[in-house]
């Protein structure tokens, strides 16, 4: 998921397992467990494009990792908090908390206005003060003790932190390695989208109000628990809307007798109402999308494979990769501009009929080098053009809202 929901996440759990013990530095260092897996995307500095592709979310999101990392890292924390640089990481950690608060308040504000830049830089100012402050009255004088944490607490913590991360974003649609290295197989049941603000924001309210209490204040784990069971609740809530659109879409395939070998359903952008829908026929695929409020039966629209622009289809590197991490719902398009793009229909398009290259909203840029070279690649930033990209986000929004008879587009 979004490393903003990761982040409240690992806060969330690093509370549970030693809030008790050291306040409010227990949120701090459970929200770097819940951001340390998706350090996999520096990967981009050193891997090719596609190889970064398979990277992400791979042996930093496996249950090894999960194991042998928090020994590692819990191991290490609790030599440093015992070393001679105590009171420097704790200035660290300081600065670290700083980091993601500004983080989640820059995230708030581009919600409600995007392109705001005055709160951030009223912020970093204010926040350099406060850390000088803070570390000429404290950390410089002496005047400080090491956190009541063990060895095995800060492995509890790194380790709860790391396998709630990876549980996560198995609930996406993107897929996750969780048993690397020993397989490639990646997990994906599907159920939320990267980005959901109705799971992250009321789980950063009720972590923002427990912050606000002592470690030993049972209103503190109350707040805490709230916010945790908001996280359960919803993906729970997510789960049920997959199975009663799964339901509804297999039922819509029998109705109107479209045969096809297997169809798979995904949340879009930003929200758990709309779907999207994709289905294998074997030789095309029908896309779909279906709010759970459409009081009209599913439409499918006929998208081609188009295979027939591709050469080496089974052979070549570039393209295995890519039906690998696709699942295999993957189409091939002409551009205008001449270009060949491959777009992974898991993630849908915008408006649910495949309009054009530019609604398709996961996408790769192959690179033709001819039919005895594999295929280059170029990553594309998936989402709308952004000259279209307000008008495409609103009229997905709308669709979500549900259609009537009234509404019928066909």
């Amino acid at each position: 998921m979004d490393s903003l929901s990761q982040i409240v996440l690992g806060a969330a759990v690093g509370e549970v397992v030693l809030g008790r013990r050291i306040g409010n530095r227990a949120m701090i260092w459970g929200a770097v467990a819940g951001t340390i897996p998706d350090m996999d995307v520096l990967g981009k500095y050193f891997l090719s494009e596609l190889d970064n592709l398979a990277f992400h979310r791979g042996i930093s999101h496996s249950l090894l990792f999960c194991v042998l990392g928090a020994l590692a890292i819990g191991w290490l924390t609790n030599r440093l908090y015992h070393s001679r640089y105590h009171a420097g990481l704790a200035m660290c950690t300081k600065a670290l908390a700083a980091v993601v608060v500004g983080f989640v308040v820059n995230f708030l504000i581009q919600i409600f206005a995007p392109g705001t830049w005055w709160a951030m830089a009223i912020y970093i100012p204010l926040v350099a003060c406060w850390l000088w402050h803070h570390g000429q009255r404290r950390y410089f004088t002496g005047n400080w003790k090491a956190p009541e944490a063990d060895l095995k607490g800060w492995v509890l913590l790194f380790f709860w932190g790391f396998l709630t991360h990876v549980l996560l974003d198995c609930f996406t649609t993107y897929g996750t390695q969780v048993y690397a290295p020993f397989s490639n197989q990646r997990v994906a049941w599907g159920t939320v989208s990267v980005v959901d603000p109705l799971y992250t924001l009321p789980f950063i309210l009720c972590l923002l109000v427990a912050t606000r209490f002592a470690r030993n204040d049972s209103r503190r784990r109350l707040m805490n628990l709230l916010g945790l069971s908001w996280s359960c609740l919803y993906l729970a809530i997510t789960v049920a809307n997959f199975t009663q659109v799964q339901r509804t879409v297999a039922d819509a395939l029998h109705d109107q007798g479209h045969s096809h070998q297997r169809f798979l359903i995904t949340p879009t952008i930003f929200n758990n109402v709309l779907w999207n829908v994709v289905v294998d026929t074997g030789d095309s695929f029908l896309l779909a999308q279906h709010s759970i409020f459409d009081e009209i039966p599913v439409h499918f629209q006929p998208v081609s494979k188009g295979y027939e622009l591709l050469y080496n289809m089974d052979s070549d590197e570039t393209i295995a990769v890519l039906r690998w991490f696709s699942a295999g719902y993957l189409n091939a398009v002409r551009r205008s501009d001449g270009a060949l793009q491959l777009n992974d229909l898991r993630f849908g398009t915008f408006s649910g009929r495949a309009e054009n290259a530019d609604d398709y909203i996961f996408r790769f840029d192959l690179l033709e080098r001819g039919p005895t070279e594999p295929y280059g690649f170029k990553r594309v930033e998936g989402g709308p053009p952004d000259k279209k990209a307000e008008e495409m986000m609103l009229e997905l929004f709308d669709r979500a809202s549900g259609l009537s008879f009234e509404d019928v587009p066909f």
